[in-house]
């Protein structure tokens, strides 16, 4: 998993609210046994008109936001079925992390463990950020996860929330068994303390 510090990157949006999982990742792209192809599937029937052509007006098929490490999303992002595809899509077209005003808890938790950032930000700073973007494409934000800012380029941080565990997880760039084996020698020494007292 790619450690996480800090990121500068302009922003993908994607306005509509109660985006669920299926959306963002189609069930018939859950029949992979590995990562591979999960970008191609990312927002598929919104990427793709009937015909199996590219949509023009669907902002991932946009030239303008090629490149993009951030996706501004509208309101309670992630809802619906739990299926960790949907943040593993997201992190193979290449975002690293996804703001908005609240997330479902199962698709954040997928999210923070698979190392896709998730920012809680108020409904103000939402509306800025939306409306930074349809003023200049290419406006650029910097997340500093360390410090827990999100700034902006009139250079106002904004704070965001996340939980102790997560946050060291991301910025040491490993996940939960990885967290586990950082910690062998220790878990080592205390079983073979266990031992000897055992006995």
């Amino acid at each position: 998993m790619e450690a996480f510090t800090v990121l500068t990157s302009k922003m993908m949006p994607l306005p509509e609210s109660d985006v669920d999982t299926d959306q963002i990742i189609p069930a018939t792209y859950l029949k992979v046994t590995s990562k591979e192809g999960l970008a191609e599937g990312l927002f598929a029937r919104w990427c793709f008109q009937p015909d199996g052509s590219p949509n023009p007006n669907f902002a991932l098929n946009q030239i303008e936001y090629q490149g993009a490490e951030i996706l501004l999303a509208g309101d309670n992002f992630g809802t619906g079925s739990s299926r960790e595809h949907a943040p593993w899509a997201l992190l193979a077209r290449g975002f690293r992390c996804v703001i908005s005003t609240s997330f479902a808890d199962i698709f954040r938790n997928n999210a923070l463990k698979n190392g896709l950032l998730p920012i809680v930000v108020d409904e103000q700073t939402h509306r800025q950020l939306f409306s930074l973007v349809s003023e200049d494409h290419n406006t650029k934000v910097t997340i500093d996860l360390k410090a827990q800012t999100l700034t902006l380029p009139d250079g106002r941080n904004t704070p965001f929330p996340i939980d102790s565990f997560s946050k060291g997880c991301l910025l040491d760039g490993v996940d939960q068994l990885g967290y586990l084996l950082k910690h062998k020698p220790e878990i080592a020494a205390f079983e073979k303390k266990w031992e000897s007292e055992l006995q």
